[in-house]
């Protein structure tokens, strides 16, 4: 069975959202006709009530055209309401959880084609995001062993050569234009990502969107943005994956702002690598 899944990331509502882009992509949802919906985080730029709103009705349109799956972004954790107490993180979910549910990682299964799992790397200041850097302070996310580990039981209860789909919200990989990884501990993330059997990552963060294989085997679709802050003067765009028996296909929608329309761009294409993923994972320099 092929399956396709629009992903969509960083629309920043507040601020900093593309509008125009926001409402034309809104319009086009119902023709590309989907199966999957991924929206992969910072649908905020401040965490503010208005914001989520629009992006819980962004949402609400979303699933008219098909399922819909959402996990927070760093710009969606009200990071300064528990900064550094381990056991009082609730409080900074609060708010978002109020417009998308309680559930922080959901799930959820195609029959037939695809099982796609989420794992939380926002945790705003956490001792696991902390770097040497000042600027990374509730901006860097970080992938606990236990996310992963949860993560691993769900594909593993999945039926046979059903693709394995992970959705977080930080960049895996390191961001062509800014240089930088979106995770702290970023190996051994990745080491813990192709344990786990995972054989697609859907991702943002960045505002730069890619397409790359991690240890050969592993997809990674990176979301471009939906506001006015994509990288590099670079035009918005979001992914449409296409995920059929024998590959995986990312293929770019940039907006095209003189027919005020997103046009399908390059399409990236990878062999699908069904077999049993590699015990470790040697860290690559260029990564």
């Amino acid at each position: 069975m092929t399956i396709q899944i629009a992903h969509i990331g960083d629309l920043h509502f507040g601020g900093l959202a593309d509008m125009p882009v926001v409402e034309a992509l809104e319009r086009m949802l119902p023709d590309l006709r989907p199966d999957a919906i991924v929206i992969g985080g910072d649908l905020s730029q401040r965490a503010r009530h208005g914001e989520f709103q629009r992006g819980r009705a962004f949402a609400n349109l979303c699933r008219e055209t098909a399922p819909v799956l959402v996990i927070p972004g760093n710009h969606d954790v009200q990071w300064w309401r528990r900064p550094l107490i381990p056991f009082g993180k609730d409080a900074v979910y609060a708010k978002y959880r109020t417009y998308f549910g309680a559930d922080l990682t959901p799930t959820l299964t195609i029959p037939g084609g695809a099982v796609i799992a989420t794992a939380l790397t926002a945790h705003g200041v956490a001792w696991g995001s902390l770097t040497a850097r000042l600027r990374d302070v509730a901006v860097k996310g970080h992938l606990p062993k236990r996310e992963m580990q949860r993560v691993e039981a769900i594909f593993a209860q999945a039926e046979p050569g059903l693709p394995r789909v992970l959705v977080i919200h930080h960049n895996l990989l390191r961001g062509q234009i800014s240089g930088r990884m979106g995770l702290a501990r970023w190996r051994q993330a990745q080491r813990r990502i192709v344990a786990a059997g995972t054989e697609v990552v859907l991702c943002g963060h960045d505002h730069e969107e890619g397409a790359e294989l991690l240890d050969g085997r592993v997809t990674v679709s990176t979301a471009g943005t939906l506001s006015t802050r994509a990288r590099g003067g670079r035009p918005v765009s979001f992914n449409f994956v296409t995920i059929d028996p024998t590959a995986v296909q990312v293929t770019f929608f940039k907006w095209d702002a003189a027919k005020r329309r997103f046009q399908p761009s390059d399409t990236a294409a990878f062999a699908r690598r069904t077999s049993a993923p590699a015990p470790r994972l040697e860290p690559q320099a260029t990564q």
